[in-house]
């Protein structure tokens, strides 16, 4: 009897001691990290509410002044005043320094574009490069309109290989819009062969008769192939 409960005993003492210990881990757990996890969790709610800070009093002003801004810029450029538009008139500023001081915000990316479609005709190609390979959009007419500019600012300066990639890429953004994507493929094949890249300039006219026929360069089409030795019945 004696062997009995000191058996029991034991196993009892066992059972109490490792109901303890597992009672005891939470309380140890959140002795050795409970106040890191607080830091964290604050850590996180400062992030959150950092941002929220940000997005309402530091980037919405600021949209609405470069909106602000933007506005004369692009009554300049609607006037067909370049120079107005790009550099401003002394009292508001032009697209270059919208672009710059607005960085970040919807209103200074579209005045990347302006900025750059005006150096592009005020004859500034390479500030035209500058603006218009940083210019990104989700709208595809605008996007087209800045990669043929992109395109042309580097066919005016001798870039022919990079002129070419760029008019085939404007014609790939919005290949519904016939005219504009015909036009992009023809500009490219008249620059390949002025390079002496005939197998390529081939390619581009064959795909305009392809896929643009009905297009005004669809109709010029046949008449370049026809200079290249490329004759269809």
């Amino acid at each position: 009897m004696s062997d009995n409960k000191e058996i029991s005993t034991t196993g009892t003492t066992e059972i109490v001691n490792e109901t303890a210990a597992h009672r005891k881990a939470p309380q140890d757990f959140l002795t050795a990290y409970g106040k890191k996890i607080i830091i964290a969790a604050i850590a996180v709610i400062v992030v959150c509410l950092g941002y929220f800070g940000y997005k309402n009093f530091v980037v919405a002003p600021k949209e609405e002044k470069a909106n602000d801004a933007i506005w004369k810029a692009q009554q300049f450029y609607a006037m067909d005043s370049i120079s107005l538009a790009l550099n401003g008139d002394g009292a508001n500023a032009g697209f270059e320094k919208i672009a710059k001081n607005y960085a970040g915000t919807k209103a200074g990316e579209l005045a990347k574009f302006y900025a750059g479609s005006c150096a592009l005709k005020l004859g500034q190609f390479d500030k035209a490069v500058s603006f218009l390979k940083d210019f990104n959009t989700e709208a595809k007419e605008i996007k087209v309109a800045s990669l043929t500019n992109l395109a042309d600012a580097y066919s005016e300066l001798g870039k022919n290989a990079d002129a070419v990639a760029t008019y085939v890429k404007a014609s790939e953004v919005f290949p519904e819009y016939d005219e504009v994507s015909s036009e992009n493929l023809f500009r490219a094949g008249l620059l390949s062969e002025v390079s002496g890249k005939k197998e390529d300039a081939i390619k581009y006219y064959q795909k305009i008769k392809e896929k643009y026929s009905k297009t005004n360069r669809g109709f010029e089409v046949e008449k370049r192939l026809a200079t290249l030795g490329i004759v269809e019945n």
